[in-house]
Parts: structure tokens; C-alpha cells; sequence
């Protein structure tokens, strides 16, 4: 998680109490534990093939409490300090199923040459709650899907999308549309369940879906992205791939 002891304590230092509680229940929660959680996050994203817009909705008031809310945020803080060490000069933005915003708000405290910080989500309840904490004028939030990205070409420098992978209907055309709106040498960085422990899924509900490194690496050459770089996350079966537009 942290490259050193010395490093660890100065950052859990900087740290909101918000991001240093979910670092904490990480540090002191058992790994059979974690790796319950991690499952019942495969359960969650397993429900439909497609996107289950309603189960979202009525999920947003409360998206950021609970066990699920800590694992969300968990992800999102340790996304936002890959994306420190990749992209740091990052102005322009784009979170492609945003949830209720909060690794943009992570990101606009992290990025301080960002101009422009946007968010997606297909989800309309989940970008009512992302527009009413935002908190900064450089947030903008707006319901859309990751087929179909509204913006124009080579909009953006960076674009980040954290579990919400899997929910994508069409992951092929999600990363093209992600590779059209990002400039030339533009990042991407997509935190999702990425593990060979998920190949059993392939042959069920999940069996369109690249939930393996070597499926994902495929798409992203298809879209026009390099080999992709992978990060390990602190939570079991969760992996950050990073790659860049050719």
C-alpha cells in the first residue's frame, strides 16, 4: 500500500479522516474478511448482464456508507494516488461511472493543474447526489454511459473509471469511445475485478466480460491503448490497469 513505514505514517498524516479510517479498516480487518467483501462485491456485479439502473438509484442516498461505501472509497484513494504518480499534470478529466463523485472530489484536491473535472454516470440518482456535495465549481456531473461519451474528440488528458468496468454492456466500444475522447498520449486508468479466481464467472452471467488481465489486454489493444500496466489494490481480486492512447 505505502512504498515504506516512514512514508505510510506521513501520509496517513495528510489524510482526511474519512480516507484514514478506510486505510484502518483495511490494516486491522482479517484477510478472510476482505476477501468476503471482495466477494460480495463479485455477487453484487454479478445480479444482471447489463447495467441495473434502478438497484443504483435507490442505492445513491446511502452509496457511501456502510461496508460498501469504505470499500468504494478505499478503491477511489489508492486510484487517486496511482493517478498522482501517472498523471499528475492532468487538466482535463473525465470519470466514466462516476457514482456519486467522490474519487473526483479525491482528484480536484489531488490535481492542482486540473482546470476541468467531469463525471458520468448512467445512473440519474447517483449524479443528483454527485451534483449536490460537489463542493467545487471545476465538478460537473451529467448522466451518460460509457458507449456513447458525449464529448468531443481528444477532450480530455486523463480518463479514470472505477468499478464500473464491469457494468459496461459493450466493454469493446466503452474503451473506444474512452480512446476517442482521450488526446494522444492521453492516461487511462480502470480499477475493477481483474483476477484469474474470476474465470469461473466467464462460463456464467459474466461470460462477455474481460474480468481477467489477459482479456482486458486484448480490448485495450483493439482500442488503440498500449499494453497496459497493472497495479495491485489493497483489496483481494481489485486491480488498477493503466495504459496510454497510442
Amino acid at each position: 500500500m505505502f512504498e515504506s513505514p516512514r512514508r505510510g505514517l506521513r501520509e496517513c498524516s495528510r489524510m482526511s479522516p474519512e480516507r484514514r479510517a478506510g486505510y484502518e479498516h483495511i490494516a486491522r480487518t482479517p484477510l478472510s474478511r476482505l476477501l468476503l467483501e471482495a466477494a460480495q462485491m463479485v455477487q453484487t456485479c454479478s445480479v444482471a448482464t447489463g447495467r441495473d439502473v434502478g438497484a443504483f438509484d435507490e442505492r445513491a442516498a446511502v452509496y457511501e456508507s456502510g461496508w460498501r461505501g469504505r470499500l468504494h472509497h478505499q478503491i477511489a484513494d489508492e486510484v487517486a494516488d496511482l493517478v498522482v504518480q501517472l498523471a499528475a499534470d492532468s487538466e482535463r478529466v473525465l470519470d466514466v461511472g462516476c457514482g456519486t463523485g467522490y474519487l473526483l472530489r479525491d482528484l480536484a484536491g489531488e490535481l492542482p493543474a486540473a482546470r476541468v473535472l467531469c463525471g458520468i454516470d448512467a445512473s440519474p440518482r447517483m449524479i443528483e447526489v454527485a451534483r449536490s456535495v460537489a463542493g467545487d465549481a471545476r465538478l460537473s456531473f451529467a448522466v451518460g454511459v460509457a458507449e456513447n461519451l458525449a464529448y468531443e474528440d481528444a477532450s480530455f488528458d486523463l480518463l479514470v473509471s472505477t468499478t464500473s468496468f464491469d457494468h459496461w454492456r459493450d466493454q469493446q466500444r466503452g474503451l473506444g469511445e474512452c480512446a476517442r475522447v482521450l488526446r494522444p498520449r492521453g492516461h487511462l486508468v480502470l480499477a475493477d475485478l481483474f483476477s484469474r479466481w474470476l474465470v469461473p464467472t466467464l462460463f456464467a452471467s459474466r461470460r462477455k466480460k474481460a474480468r481477467t488481465r489477459a482479456r482486458l489486454a486484448a480490448l485495450l489493444e483493439e482500442a488503440g491503448f498500449t499494453p497496459p500496466t497493472w497495479h495491485a489494490l489493497s483489496m483481494p481480486l481489485i486491480a488498477a490497469a493503466a495504459a496510454v492512447k497510442s
